[in-house]
């Protein structure tokens, strides 16, 4: 909930002044920070800016003397203490400069105007938790943790950047650090800005470092890594409840993570955990029966709801307002009306298991990729001489199920990493051609979306990490911060409760990336070491069951009910005009695809129709739609601090 906000003066521009300019500028980048939850705004003004903190109690950390200011949003620890984190970080900055940075632990988003060096500092935590972009003109920097807010300061432009509408189409959101306008840049998990002089220095101060033990070396036994794990389970748990943890409760999905959180909590705080679920009337979605296995393990007060058609339709509107940019993973929708629900019970804060799949090796894909490792490590002559010939040549009589199934393996298998990861992406299935305008096409570099994740992946190379923690690596960058955390976030947002992800602790983290990579993944059992760990806390049926969280039967309801199928083609309609997408896509889509294969074309008339709302609810990011999209590139970031 809420947020920060603020800027630093150029050069020779007055940040306030007599008439009070810089303190309205000031409010009105904070109002769309406590829209929602109408949270306590803490400000500070000086010669040379300004910075506010829009937030509930506990978690807005505002300090002024001397001509220093220090705004702090989120519940970071600073050297392990909760105490005076703003004050003291003022004194860690006069003597540390950006090194004071390492000292902040948990979530958070920072900003420190110095008015005697004329300098700035912004950060984030070391996993995303709390967002920052910012936008340097003429006038200084602006920062915000809403491009709402960002937007909002007269000095900083909207214009929306085509290349992230084309991100968005691809990855489902808009990756950062780029965001969906021009002149504005995220920073991503870890990092900081150092602004002085006029120039802009990013760096991190933090980045997820593996240590993989080597084949012959003799690590700590099971049952030592065991009993470290649950203590630090139980910490984050702790440090995660607030006061004394009467009012936050937990997602409860059915699935380990959740879970095993409902189970921490009670023995924490040695009462009942409140639990929240989400259920679907539809074959194949609805998981609240392992959602009530779990509760009535833990002995949780478990609340549950299912989410209807109607549900959705009346969501909506409210949803792709609350997203400042766009975003198209449906099970948003679930996940605020569990948070909404939370709240109409006097819960102000829930925990999220958002994490655990990522620091463990809880997604399926990570198996299914070591299966295709496989076929690499065949001899190539076995491969080029004797098995693709057999496989792909021409095939004559009745059709050999099992040589399709081969070529499709065997057609994955030769893609490298990270490309074959994108083997089912909407866009590239039906090639951007198809899909979008020529106009729109000239406006973009399609290469740039697979370069952000070919970025991100040979980043970590040389290395020497094993291909599950390469995925980790990655999927911790876009997966986690740029989308589950973002999703679940703004859900809690707009229902007024705040979000906690215990499994992001950084001690927790810092323990997950020591684990052997055999713990995270053994041939294609996944998460070996976390199932073990927690067997005799979890039900053996929760074990064993595969990942699913709260996904959406969209497509599924598309076909069944009536007003929600008009409402989205209405959009689509309305999305023929923006010269983004091709109508004859549009048509395709409406008639042919949806009904050939529901749940996957659904997913796609789902992110068209989020578009056409975010649109629609930006009314700024619209106008600068309606004059039409220049031939521009992504900007670039700050220069990168050499130093860090």
């Amino acid at each position: 909930m809420s947020g920060l906000c603020g800027w630093l003066a150029a050069a020779g521009v007055v940040a306030a002044d007599a008439h009070g300019a810089a303190p309205t500028g000031l409010a009105s980048m904070a109002a769309p920070l406590s829209r929602f939850d109408g949270a306590p705004l803490a400000a500070s003004l000086s010669d040379v800016g300004g910075v506010a903190v829009a937030a509930i109690d506990g978690s807005r950390h505002v300090y002024q003397q001397d001509g220093l200011q220090v705004a702090i949003w989120g519940r970071p620890e600073l050297d392990g203490s909760t105490d005076d984190v703003a004050c003291r970080l003022a004194a860690l900055w006069l003597s540390r400069g950006v090194a004071a940075c390492a000292s902040l632990s948990g979530p958070f988003s920072l900003a420190i105007l110095d008015a005697f060096s004329g300098s700035a500092l912004l950060a984030v935590d070391r996993a995303g938790m709390h967002p920052l972009s910012y936008a340097g003109n003429a006038q200084g920097l602006f920062f915000a943790s809403s491009h709402d807010a960002l937007l909002a300061h007269p000095s900083v432009r909207g214009t929306l950047d085509p290349q992230a509408l084309y991100h968005y189409l691809y990855f489902h959101m808009v990756p950062g650090p780029a965001t969906a306008y021009l002149g504005q840049q995220r920073l991503l998990p870890g990092e900081y800005l150092h602004v002085r002089g006029g120039k802009q220095c990013k760096g991190r101060y933090w980045q997820l470092a593996f240590h993989e033990p080597a084949a012959r070396r003799t690590w700590a036994s099971f049952a030592a890594n065991r009993q470290e794990f649950l203590r630090l389970l139980r910490l984050a748990v702790e440090s995660s409840l607030g006061a004394d943890g009467a009012d936050t409760g937990a997602f409860l999905s059915g699935g380990t993570d959740s879970s095993t959180l409902a189970a921490i909590m009670g023995q924490v705080t040695g009462r009942p955990a409140r639990t929240y679920s989400i259920g679907f009337d539809s074959p194949g979605y609805d998981e609240m029966a392992y959602a009530r296995l779990a509760a009535s393990h833990a002995g949780s007060i478990h609340h549950e709801r299912y989410v209807t058609p109607d549900d959705v339709l009346a969501a909506i509107p409210a949803m792709a307002a609350i997203f400042d940019q766009p975003f198209g993973n449906a099970s948003a929708i679930p996940a605020f009306y569990c948070a909404q629900m939370a709240r109409e019970d006097g819960v102000t804060r829930l925990l999220g298991g958002d994490g655990g799949d990522e620091l463990f090796g809880g997604n399926e894909r990570y198996a299914y990729q070591a299966l295709l490792s496989q076929y690499e490590r065949l001899p190539i002559m076995l491969r080029q001489a004797i098995i693709e010939p057999l496989l792909f040549r021409q095939q004559g009589g009745k059709p050999w199920r099992l040589g399709d199934k081969a070529r499709r393996y065997i057609g994955q298998a030769s893609l490298p990493l990270p490309a074959r990861l994108d083997s089912y992406n909407l866009l590239l299935r039906h090639g951007y051609r198809t899909v979008l305008e020529a106009g729109f096409i000239d406006t973009i570099a399609p290469g740039m979306a697979p370069g952000c994740v070919n970025g991100a992946y040979w980043e970590r190379q040389g290395q020497g990490l094993s291909q599950i923690n390469e995925l980790l690596a990655l999927d911790m960058r876009f997966t986690l911060a740029d989308n589950d955390l973002f999703k679940v976030r703004k859900a809690c947002e707009l229902a007024g409760v705040e979000a906690a992800f215990p499994f992001l602790h950084d001690a927790m983290v810092a323990f997950a990336a020591r684990l052997a990579p055999r713990d995270k993944l053994d041939g294609r059992q996944l998460r070996p070491f976390f199932k073990r760990a927690l067997a005799d806390i979890l039900p053996p049926a929760i074990v064993r069951k595969k990942k699913h969280g709260f996904g959406l039967p969209f497509g599924q309801w598309l076909h069944s009910h009536a007003p929600l199928r008009e409402f989205a083609f209405d959009n689509l309609t309305q999305l023929r005009g923006r010269g983004i997408v091709r109508p004859a896509f549009i048509d395709d889509l409406q008639c042919r695809l949806l009904a050939e294969h529901p749940a996957y074309h659904g997913t796609m008339v789902w992110l068209l129709l989020m578009l056409e709302q975010w649109l629609s609810q930006h009314p700024g990011a619209l106008g600068a739609l309606a004059g039409g999209f220049a031939t521009s590139a992504t900007e670039m970031p700050a220069v990168l601090d050499p130093t860090a």
